[in-house]
């Protein structure tokens, strides 16, 4: 009995220490896959910014011509909310977006970040142009080649590259928290057949609390414009965080950090 004991002891205590390895193996490559995540984002984070402004190359886009008198942009600060450094996205009868520039950058890559909203704009309504304002957007714009739009999305599209320097890209897909939809609904935009909306979170469940997301962009352009181009993934022009209630006419507060793009 007492050599029987002793062997399943020694056995074991083989088995707990091969268990501790596992587990430290499994902690290094953890801390290792998010070593190297933070080195291949190709997003500026919004933690490296020390002062109030996003560090470039982000920066603030807004509609062709948009006169700032008729019609202001909505402002963008880093600070920090429960514990992040995190990008303020404060709208108040206005449109705008904190847009980072992707020189010719793959698809194939993973869009995470995190969100937090306040209060909701109630009067939002993403169905019809009166209420299509957000809350809160993070949207991925894609290099669409325009012979892939509809001839009348077409001649818009060149019409309002010709008014501004910004980015105006063939196709923009925007996740949004919104606050009447069903999540995982798909829609477009009122205004373009070329920015079409995925319901990521709906309603007031998490308000007030950070929410992480994390989106395959491939998959996702894939699904949302397969009408367009079914078989190729163009490449992506930037990333661009966003509110506007210019149409609703209210005042909205959300965060966003934490932003990624990874292979």
């Amino acid at each position: 009995m007492t050599i029987d004991y002793d062997a399943r002891s020694l056995s074991d205590g083989k088995a707990m220490n091969n268990s501790r390895r596992l587990v430290l193996i499994g902690f290094a490559l953890a801390l290792t896959a998010a070593r190297v995540a933070a080195a291949d984002n190709e997003l500026k984070p919004f933690g490296d910014a020390a002062a109030a402004k996003p560090l470039a190359p982000w920066r603030v886009v807004g509609l062709p011509q948009q006169d700032p008198e008729a019609k202001p942009f909505t402002k963008f600060s880093v600070e920090t909310v429960q514990g992040k450094r995190a990008l303020k996205i404060d709208a108040d009868r206005s449109y705008g977006n904190l847009f980072h520039p992707l020189p010719a950058s793959s698809s194939n890559r993973t869009l995470s970040w995190s969100w937090r909203v306040e209060k909701l704009n109630d009067q939002s309504d993403l169905t019809q142009r009166r209420g299509d304002d957000t809350t809160i957007k993070v949207c991925a714009l894609f290099d669409l080649p325009l012979d892939k739009a509809p001839f009348i999305e077409r001649q818009v599209m060149r019409s309002a590259r010709a008014k501004t320097d910004d980015p105006v890209p063939g196709a923009t897909l925007c996740y949004v928290w919104d606050n009447a939809l069903p999540v995982g609904k798909v829609l477009d935009s009122p205004f373009t057949h070329q920015l079409r909306y995925v319901v990521v979170r709906s309603g007031p469940a998490g308000l007030g609390e950070w929410q992480s997301e994390k989106r395959d962009l491939a998959a996702d352009f894939k699904r949302v414009f397969a009408d367009e181009s079914p078989d190729n993934v163009p490449p992506l022009m930037g990333i661009a965080i966003g509110a506007d209630s210019d149409n609703t006419k209210q005042h909205t507060v959300a965060h966003a950090a934490d932003i990624a793009l990874v292979p």
